[in-house]
This record gives structure tokens, sequence and C-alpha cells, in this order.
């Protein structure tokens, strides 16, 4: 009952944080487009649903085309690049961030993407069950005059990520089982975010999650075709791109951030892992016009 309380009464003191946009509501100024068309480093939950047409999003240095049907998300901490307006798009976006996030009465797996799945496709019936929603989100935020109960605003967001949850797993339901291994490979997933400049053993993962080194070998493998140990070096390489492509550090600052003592280990190390030298990463980046 408490708890209740606090939930209410912070509803009450501070501004629910989600927006939406779609083609009805774009945004307001092309001034404001442009600056969202930058490419950022995500603070929020991002999905994009299209309803009709097809466009292409650029998320952590990979293009991801969607169309009729289609939902992507992104997660905060993805580095992410909106594409340019396109003519005839149908569209509904929701942002929210983690505060939100926590306000509602029951966790999505999903949105750690433990089987590294950016778009989720449905089927007819769903699709309309999700558009619906997302619909009465937009008439909730931009068309009601009176301003809603964020109560109200809160289920029909429970509502929208419990169907996406089911929609995510279902699809992929045919080359992974889904039980409570995965669970424990979202727990992998999370050590591995947050220890990322760390860089810890493999067997001190393990023992973070009361596992064997062999029994994660095992799950590891199982849920995403490589050991923990290229999983681990994957991430890394990735957020290394990331910051090189997006942050101004110098090859020496990146190395000691990301936890290398040595600038020209990590510079060998990026090249054993990508087959690129930093110099020659830099400039397919440069000569791709992203």
């Amino acid at each position: 009952m408490q708890k209740a309380q606090k939930k209410s009464e912070s509803l009450q003191n501070e501004k629910l944080k989600v927006k939406i946009n779609s083609n009805d509501n774009p945004y307001v100024s092309s001034d404001i487009e442009q600056k969202k068309l930058q490419p950022r480093r995500l603070t929020s939950y991002f999905f994009v649903l299209i309803e009709k047409g097809s466009i292409t999003y650029n998320l952590d240095l990979q293009d991801i085309t969607i169309a009729d049907g289609d939902l992507l998300f992104a997660v905060p901490n993805q580095i992410f690049v909106p594409p340019s307006k396109t003519d005839n798009l149908k569209y509904f976006k929701v942002l929210f961030d983690e505060n939100t996030l926590a306000l509602l009465p029951q966790s999505f797996p999903f949105l750690v993407n433990p089987l590294n799945s950016q778009t989720i496709k449905f089927d007819n019936s769903v699709r309309e069950r999700i558009r619906k929603v997302f619909e009465i989100l937009n008439q909730l935020i931009h068309v009601d005059k009176h301003p809603t109960d964020t109560e109200i605003i809160l289920a029909y967001l429970n509502l929208l990520l419990s169907e996406l949850n089911s929609a995510y797993f279902k699809q992929n339901e045919s080359t992974t089982t889904i039980n409570t291994n995965l669970s424990k490979f979202i727990e992998f997933k999370l050590v591995v975010e947050s220890n990322l400049t760390e860089q810890p053993s493999i067997n001190t993962i393990a023992d973070k999650l009361c596992l064997t080194p062999n029994s994660l070998y095992r799950l590891v493998k199982d849920h995403s075709g490589i050991s923990p140990k290229d999983f681990f070096t994957n991430r890394l390489i990735l957020e290394a791109q990331k910051k090189l492509r997006y942050s101004d550090l110098s090859v020496k600052e990146l190395a000691y951030e990301l936890g290398f003592n040595d600038p020209d280990y990590f510079s060998r190390f990026f090249k054993k892992s990508t087959g690129k030298s930093i110099s020659e990463f830099m400039h397919s980046q440069d000569l791709s016009g992203k």
C-alpha cells in the first residue's frame, strides 16, 4: 500500500516522460527535426512501427531497413542515426526513459535483446492490436483536450511492451528454446554491459552467474552461436568502433577508457578482431558518408 502511494506521488510530482510521434504529428519545426537527425547516443528507449512505406535507420553502425508492418526498437546507449524525412511514410514512434520503465508492473526481457534482433515482425492479428495501442497512446498524449491520468498512459505502455515482448520471442522460437536458460543468458549480457571496461575474465563472469566456465560456454554458445570470450570481444570492439566514429577521443584516450593499459596493444587487438587497423576503419567510415 505504501509502495503504491509513493508511486502515485511520484507520478503527480513529475511529468511522465513518454513521447509519441506519427506522420500526423511529426516534429514541430525543421530546426528540431534536423537536430534529431544527428548521430547520438540514445538516452531513451525508442520504437518505430511502419504502417506503410520503407525506411532505413543506422543503429550501432549497422543499416537496418524496415517496411510495411515492421517494428524497430533501440535501447539506451546505442548509437542511433535516424534517416532523413521520407515522403509517403506512415508510422508511429514512441520514446520513454528508464524512470518510466521502472514504473511499469513487470519486466520485459526483450529489451535486453538477448537474440540480437533489433526488428520485430508480426502476424496480421498481432500487428493490428499493436497498431491500435500506438494509436491510443497517440490520442492520449496529443489529441485529448484534457490531460490523461498518467496511470492510464502507463497501462497502455505496459500493454504495448507485453505484446512486443511476446512477438519478439515468438519470431525466434524456431531457433531458440525459451526457457530458464534464456534468463541466465540475459544475466550474462547484463554482466557484460556492466563490466565492459573492466574486462573481467570468463571465469570471473561465470562466478558472478553461479555457473562453471563450461556451463557458461554452453549457455552462450546455444543462444549466440559464439563463445563467451568472443561475445565479450565483439561487444568491446563494437564499443570501440562507436567511440572512434562518434567521439573526439584519441586512440590513446580510447584505449585507457576501454580498460587497456597499453594503447599499442589496443591497436593490435582492434586489427586482429576487425581485420582493419584503426586508421583503415576510420577511412572506411569517412568514405561511407555516414
